[in-house]
């Protein structure tokens, strides 16, 4: 959201999730998860989620000493979900004014990107870059009007299997699909993948938050044996196009809406 800004170059640290745009990779890291989800396969990881979550214990350290060593003005920070990023009780007191961004639909992505341009000066670039992505998406869902919808299921975690939330099961509807088991503007829910073959999806995306498409086959490829030939599939880069909330999910309903209807 900072790069949609144009403000990287203001940006004095960002969190071992930040890694986009690229320009932005080389900053100071602040934050470490305690999951390594690089050497770890989707199943692992599921555990050490649960396990810490269960337990009480946070899924993210801060570099306390970093932090007021960069001395930032402003930490931006999210309360959406405490598993895929630091949330605002994990950041430590260094003086800086916090904004957490809290969204859990499309509109209300638009809008913290507003809030938070306003904090940093731009508030007018803020309202373009919003309404530019509430424009692309309503250029999409206007492009599939009248076509057959196509019933769809968003995978945000294959082992188990997790049924989209949030804005995704929007930006499925958006895209010209109807999403079999998601529910908009709540949190993910774990699912199985019997509950998946009896609600009949006809395409099945492959979207495990944080992940990229590369690293969606290679799980959905240890599941095989749980999917039903007659879906179509689809691996997408859901770290960057899906579970981020920001104005990169316009390139996520264009994404699905190729899928979909090849548009």
């Amino acid at each position: 959201m900072i790069g949609d800004l144009g403000l990287i170059d203001q940006l004095v640290g960002r969190s071992c999730e930040c890694n986009w745009p690229l320009s932005a990779a080389n900053l100071p890291i602040v934050s470490l998860s305690r999951v390594d989800s690089l050497a770890l396969s989707g199943p692992a990881i599921d555990a050490q989620v649960r396990a810490a979550v269960n337990n009480g214990e946070q899924l993210y350290t801060i570099d306390e000493n970093l932090l007021r060593e960069l001395a930032p003005d402003v930490i931006v920070t999210q309360d959406l979900c405490r598993v895929c990023a630091v949330s605002s009780e994990d950041v430590c007191d260094v003086g800086a004014r916090v904004i957490s961004l809290d969204p859990h639909t499309i509109s209300e992505v638009a809008e913290p990107v507003i809030t938070l341009a306003t904090a940093l000066g731009v508030t007018s670039r803020g309202q373009q870059v919003a309404e530019r992505m509430l424009s692309r998406v309503e250029i999409v869902r206007k492009s599939v009007t009248g076509k057959t919808r196509p019933r769809v299921f968003i995978a945000e975690w294959l082992d188990p299997p997790f049924a989209s939330g949030h804005w995704i099961p929007e930006m499925v509807e958006a895209a010209g699909g109807i999403e079999v088991l998601g529910k908009p503007g709540v949190p993910s829910l774990a699912t199985t993948w019997q509950a998946v073959r009896e609600a009949r999806p006809d395409i099945v995306v492959f979207a495990p938050c944080g992940f990229d498409e590369v690293r969606a086959a290679k799980e959905a490829s240890a599941l095989a044996h749980e999917f039903d030939p007659s879906w179509r599939t689809a691996c997408v880069n859901a770290d960057r196009f899906f579970a981020r909330p920001a104005p990169s999910i316009a390139d996520g309903v264009e994404q699905l809406a190729k899928i979909f209807h090849d548009i």
